[in-house]
């Protein structure tokens, strides 16, 4: 529909009505009257308006030349309408988180509420009552002590001062780069910084003011502070544990209590860290892999038997040996040269280890001694040693009882 079309209409019912330059007038008039618009009052440092603009800017690959479109993030104070701008490759979460990391680092604090549009990226559930937030972006409003009230579906006007703002950066600034050719995103942004600051300096004519000078003024004041370090970026996956208290990331797996093995836990996960949570509670926390196919496992995560074997190492056989005496040491040491490897000789080891709880340490030690001058080398040669009293040969004598010494006690002398 168009107003020249409604004005032949109109016309049409009244040949004497007005001409069309007068209808338009009386059209907007009316139209004005349908749509009345609500004053909205901002608080110093309580929100802030964010937004993407519709247009883009152009980044070309130095290597290929491909041009790549460029989005450009806005945010607005509410209070000083102070204008913030970012170019990013996309509107995925991982750009949007990192808009806002730079936002508030370019604000020098953090506003008390987070004003956005229900985008995918943002707002899992676009509801007019309760709508959905991503896990990682309520994590980052919890890092910077801020809330996110998205506004309501299809009702622009929530965010005026960002809506306004986008159109100030689209004019004043993506208008000015037109006709410059960029190589890098970093090249890119500190253009837009520059023509954002030189928009923030304008006086307006409404205020006597500029946009720096209010916010300096009015917001900036009003502000939290920010946390000693930035927000970094985590995302959240749901994982099932496997039956070896594993979860897979990215094609490495990481060790969970062993108790949780098939219970649903929320991992979090950065570019350094790995984190898993059950009800809330973090129950396990990694340094992340950089590479593919590896198995992250905490001792603590273990059952008492696997940390048990995963301690059979050669180096830890010898030292039990150590442990019990010189013999038991030297009989471990023939046992794995024995062998074609270490770790066929862990169990024959280990087996003897495990006599000293029915015979002592005294007894197993002089039986690895007897087993070593007739090149005993099995569990069941040492075992026969000892239950055939052999090693008592090798036992070192008890040193002979001192005669009592008393007053009252004649000794062997008296009766001679």
């Amino acid at each position: 529909m168009t107003r020249s079309l409604l004005w032949q209409e109109y016309r049409a019912e009244h040949p004497d009505g007005f001409a069309y330059a007068w209808f338009c007038e009386r059209y907007e008039i009316w139209k004005g009257r349908l749509s009345p618009t609500m004053r909205q009052s901002h608080a110093a440092g309580e929100k802030v308006f964010v937004d993407y603009a519709g247009d883009t800017i152009d980044l070309i690959d130095p290597a290929t030349g491909a041009v790549r479109a460029m989005k450009l993030f806005v945010a607005a104070m509410g209070a000083s309408s102070y204008v913030y701008a970012e170019a990013r490759p996309s509107e995925g979460l991982a750009d949007w988180i990192g808009c806002h990391v730079g936002l508030f680092a370019f604000l020098g604090g953090v506003p008390a509420i987070i004003v956005c549009d229900n985008l995918k990226a943002g707002v899992t559930k676009p509801d007019r009552y309760e709508p959905g937030i991503n896990r990682t972006y309520q994590d980052m409003a919890r890092h910077y002590g801020t809330s996110v009230i998205p506004a309501r579906p299809y009702k622009p006007r929530d965010k005026a001062k960002v809506e306004q703002s986008v159109l100030l950066v689209e004019r004043w600034v993506l208008a000015k780069l037109r006709n410059q050719r960029f190589f890098s995103q970093a090249e890119l942004n500190l253009a837009i910084a520059e023509l954002v600051a030189e928009l923030n300096a304008r006086i307006m004519r409404a205020y006597g003011a500029s946009r720096a000078e209010l916010f300096a003024s009015v917001d900036a004041p009003a502000l939290k502070p920010l946390p000693p370090e930035p927000y970094a970026f985590a995302v959240w996956k749901l994982c099932r544990v496997a039956p070896d208290y594993h979860v897979e990331i990215d094609g490495n797996w990481y060790s969970v209590p062993y108790r949780l093995i098939r219970e649903r836990v929320e991992v979090r996960i950065t570019d350094r860290t790995v984190e898993a949570f059950h009800k809330g509670q973090r129950l396990a926390s990694h340094a992340r892999s950089p590479g593919r196919r590896g198995h992250i496992t905490v001792a603590e995560h273990m059952p008492s038997a696997h940390r048990r074997q995963a301690d059979s190492t050669p180096a830890r056989m010898m030292a039990s040996g150590v442990r019990v005496g010189p013999a038991a040491a030297a009989l471990f040491e023939a046992i794995m040269a024995e062998r074609p490897y270490p770790e066929h000789g862990f169990r024959t080891c280990a087996g003897i280890l495990a006599l000293e709880k029915t015979y002592g340490r005294a007894r197993l030690e002089a039986a690895c001694e007897r087993a070593g001058l007739i090149k005993a080398r099995s569990v069941s040669s040492v075992h026969s040693i000892l239950k055939a009293g052999l090693d008592r040969a090798f036992l070192e004598p008890e040193p002979e009882a001192q005669p009592l010494r008393h007053g009252n006690i004649r000794g062997r002398g008296y009766f001679h």
